[in-house]
């Protein structure tokens, strides 16, 4: 995408309104993706907050080795990432639903788009927001934000077997949280 290009170029250049238009163009992506790490809207807000001051400090380190989006992504998953250690949550309890069928896919366009229910949506989180920082991340950016397992293995610099290894666990360790209320 030339347009693109040219002006990440400008901005790097220093061109104030060609930086505000690639971070108005990125901005949503990073709440929704900070979102989903985060849990609420109050951290969201401040990690996407975090990750748009770091695209404008860092603009100039853009080497087009990948997409700006992927590059963006990153910024925003180790700011999350930081985030999430300096933060550690207290356990919530579940309170989940058989009947509500639930997909982590369905989850994917954020807290605006109203797919599910409200009360789905914070099970969902809240079962999350219980996994371990590698599981969650890896089963967020596969499930939720459909990367492949090569993206998500260049993103966090591990191998694609440990890509797979801890998006299986992750899976496994979700769908205990959201159903272990309804066993028998």
């Amino acid at each position: 995408m030339p347009e693109d290009e040219l002006t990440i170029k400008r901005a790097q250049q220093g061109d104030r309104k060609a930086l505000e238009e690639l971070i108005m163009r990125c901005e949503k992506r990073v709440y929704n993706t900070a979102f989903r790490f985060m849990g609420n809207e109050a951290d969201a807000s401040d990690m996407a907050q975090e990750a748009l001051i770091k695209l404008y400090r860092n603009i100039s380190s853009f080497k087009f080795k990948s997409t700006l989006s992927s590059w963006v992504y990153r910024i925003t998953v180790n700011v999350c990432m930081d985030g999430l250690r300096k933060k550690k949550r207290a356990p919530l309890s579940l309170e989940y639903s058989l009947e509500n069928g639930v997909s982590l896919e369905d989850c994917a366009d954020g807290p605006e788009e109203n797919a599910l229910s409200a009360e789905t949506k914070e099970d969902i989180q809240k079962a999350l927001n219980l996994l371990s920082d590698s599981y969650k991340s890896v089963v967020i950016m596969r499930d939720i934000d459909g990367l492949s397992y090569e993206e998500i293995a260049e993103l966090l610099d591990i191998s694609i077997g440990t890509v797979k290894s801890r998006i299986n666990r992750g899976r496994r360790q979700l769908k205990k949280l959201l159903f272990r209320d309804n066993e028998c």
